[in-house]
């Protein structure tokens, strides 16, 4: 079955950085593009961005410059470095593919 497991997240200040990582299995990875989500206290769950299966990627305005989605295909993982981390970054960030997600890593940014 489709496994995805998300780690990397944590506290850290604003400005900072965080990498987070995704670990694929059950699916042919490099045939999928896959998804960064984030879900923030009280609000729905919103689209960070995206990679396909040949390495494009999009991002949403919010995060565009600071974000990058970059992924493993020999090692069936996806990644999301993000820079000059902002306190509205505070999220839950789920690593999505299809209609399946990962348990979500928390990230908080706080001085």
């Amino acid at each position: 079955q489709v496994q995805l497991v998300e780690s990397g997240g944590g506290l850290v200040q604003p400005g900072g950085s965080l990498r987070l990582s995704c670990a694929a299995s059950g699916f042919t990875f490099s045939s999928y593009g896959m998804s960064w989500y984030r879900q923030a206290p009280g609000k729905e769950r919103e689209l960070v961005g995206s990679i396909s299966s040949g390495g494009s990627t999009y991002y949403v305005d919010s995060v565009k410059g600071r974000f990058t989605i970059s992924r493993d295909s020999a090692k069936k993982m996806v990644y999301l470095q993000m820079n000059s981390l902002k306190p509205e970054d505070t999220a839950v960030y789920y690593c999505n593919v299809q209609i399946h997600w990962g348990q979500g890593t928390q990230v908080t940014v706080s001085s």
